[in-house]
């Protein structure tokens, strides 16, 4: 009856072991596994992931048995390349991370030679339900599969120098609610170039542009969205729609007569001395927005900046881009890739998604943090600027669509060809425009300027 009794308790033990493997994929805290994490939050962002990193090691980790280690901070393009060089197992190139941020361009290319886990393994529909559709949407590549996690979004948005504007304002009327469309804002700014000129009289058509499009390319991909067709059609640019003419000629019209930039770099860079007063770009942005302006003197202003939701074509649909990277786990081990998956659940639940976006302008991305425990934590964020963004997100999450852009390998060059040859084109037609201007009235030397600029651009 001993022996029984003893072989009964050995079974005992070794089916409990067994069970509590099979529970924890191997997991154990006296014997973590380590995973190398590829992350693109540099800059002022690095500070943040860092101080998560090592909570998350030394609470959940540490409990289940889990070491996170950061083995490469680099910009996205920077990222990429690494990726690819990895998964095509280059010459000296790096291992695979087993957690890295990725744009959907990069992962569509791993997920098609097979090197990512289906994050559907990890988490349970209930748990999927938690977040925001689109964001999960995205992720899904190769059919249904989810490969990209859905860890810090970001849309566009129109960042306002409130500062200047105000000013601006109290000369001529100009009004906030303008800025809710496009028209609005073009009326705006032409409004802004000739206040600014008639303040140099002594020399004409000197007046100030008013505004900046961070991406031309996302532009005329939600413009075209908002009036209810798609500019990308099987991998193309399709120009033959009246929603393309109406988009394309937007801008064309107002940067040719001087009221929108034609530039190549971020608002940033133009509003830190004043040259702009508004631009729409990314959230993520909001980083990069100096609280002095430096005029060309030297002489400096502090400024206010303002967050508006992103505008809408006049008739148009409240539509917005998707931007954001996400992440994703490399296949290899169950313990590894269960392990991911607790990272990934404790990284994107509200409260500590809501720590990491209230630091960077991202997005977070549960439906909860967008309802109540957002406008919770918004009263205790101390950066003015996240706390305006993340209200502004609030109004945009209820009321706006967010378009998700094709995700193919072609659609950066797709991107870069389309944006070098409409500032090409405008900045022709402007300096005409520009010689023109002396000899003929405004309306006229524009007529001669565009003519048949369009025709030739989409031909």
């Amino acid at each position: 009856m001993k022996k029984r009794f003893v072989i009964f308790l050995i079974l005992a033990l070794v089916l409990a072991t067994l069970f509590g493997c099979q529970r924890n994929h191997g997991l154990d805290a006296k014997n973590p596994v380590t995973l190398s994490l590829w992350h693109n939050y540099g800059g002022q962002m690095k500070a943040t992931m860092d101080k998560m990193v090592d909570e998350f090691n030394e609470t959940v980790g540490a409990e289940k048995g889990i070491i996170l280690s950061v083995t490469s901070i680099s910009s996205s393009s920077t990222l990429h390349e690494k990726l690819i060089m990895a998964a095509n197992r280059d010459p000296g190139s790096p291992m695979m991370p087993d957690i890295t941020t990725a744009n959907p361009k990069t992962a569509i290319i791993l997920a098609k030679k097979g090197l990512l886990a289906n994050l559907d393994e990890q988490f349970s529909k209930k748990e999927l339900a938690l977040y925001v559709p689109r964001f999960l949407e995205e992720g899904r590549l190769e059919g249904t599969q989810l490969y990209l996690f859905p860890t810090a979004k970001s849309t566009e948005v129109l960042f306002l120098n409130k500062t200047v504007f105000d000013r601006f304002s109290k000369n001529t009327g100009a009004r906030y609610e303008d800025l809710q469309t496009f028209e609005g804002l073009a009326k705006t700014a032409k409004l802004y170039y000739d206040w600014t000129d008639v303040q140099t009289p002594e020399t004409l058509n000197d007046g100030k542009t008013f505004y900046h499009m961070d991406s031309l390319f996302n532009f005329t991909q939600v413009g075209c969205k908002q009036l209810g067709t798609d500019f990308i059609v099987n991998n193309r640019s399709d120009y033959s729609t009246e929603a393309f003419q109406r988009v394309w000629s937007y801008f064309y019209g107002s940067a040719v007569r001087g009221y929108f930039t034609i530039y190549d770099g971020y608002a940033s860079d133009l509003a830190k001395t004043g040259d702009i007063v508004c631009s729409t770009g990314s959230t993520a942005g909001v980083l990069f927005f100096d609280p002095f302006l430096t005029y060309a003197d030297n002489t400096t202003e502090p400024v206010e900046l303002m967050i508006l939701p992103y505008p809408i074509f006049e008739g148009g649909k409240e539509i917005a881009i998707q931007r954001g990277s996400g992440m994703f786990v490399t296949k290899s081990t169950d313990a590894k890739e269960y392990a991911a998956g607790i990272f990934l659940k404790w990284f994107t639940s509200p409260k500590n998604n809501l720590r990491f976006v209230a630091s960077t302008g991202y997005l977070p991305v549960t439906k909860d943090a967008f309802g109540e425990v957002m406008s919770e934590e918004i009263e205790t964020i101390k950066n003015k600027n996240i706390k305006t963004l993340l209200t502004t997100a609030i109004k945009m999450q209820s009321n706006y669509d967010f378009y998700i852009p094709p995700r193919y390998e072609g659609i950066d060059v797709l991107n870069k060809n389309y944006e070098t040859k409409l500032k090409q084109t405008a900045k022709e037609s402007r300096k005409t425009y520009q010689t023109l201007l002396g000899k003929t009235s405004n309306d006229d030397a524009f007529n001669e300027a565009s003519k048949g600029v369009f025709e030739a651009f989409t031909k």
